[in-house]
């Protein structure tokens, strides 16, 4: 078992490194927000939307999911489809640059966390970044 202290230490760094990749708009990101606040968690809230990653923040932020690009992608948005998005001709660089592009295909809320980074779909996702 860890000694309190050292339990209070990890918190109180997950409190401070959290990044949320946010949408105001979308049920979904605002209930990830809801969900780290009644942890007592303020993440960093960077609204995508207004302030996109670059191609390199994105490509540091899937190589640390694990995931696959496309993870990241919002397969229902209607500029993947008429982007085609989903044929394999694309490689991880050029849908990363699609991303980058066209920040409206970013598959939001996206957590940063110490422990790990996801996309939160469904939002309780966010719960095996924190707990």
């Amino acid at each position: 078992m860890m000694p309190l202290c050292y339990a209070a230490m990890e918190t109180t760094q997950i409190m401070q490194s959290v990044k949320l990749y946010h949408n105001a708009k979308c049920g979904t990101s605002r209930n990830v927000l809801t969900l780290l606040r009644e942890r007592g968690i303020e993440p960093e809230i960077i609204e995508y939307l207004t302030a996109p990653p670059s191609q390199a923040q994105l490509k540091a932020i899937i190589r640390r999911s694990g995931l696959e690009v496309r993870a990241f992608m919002r397969h229902k948005e209607a500029l993947y489809t008429q982007l085609d998005l989903d044929n394999p001709k694309w490689t991880d660089a050029d849908l990363i640059g699609f991303l980058a592009d066209y920040p409206v295909l970013f598959n939001r809320p996206v957590v940063v966390t110490p422990k790990g980074v996801r996309p939160c779909r469904p939002a309780e996702a966010v719960l095996e970044l924190i707990d």
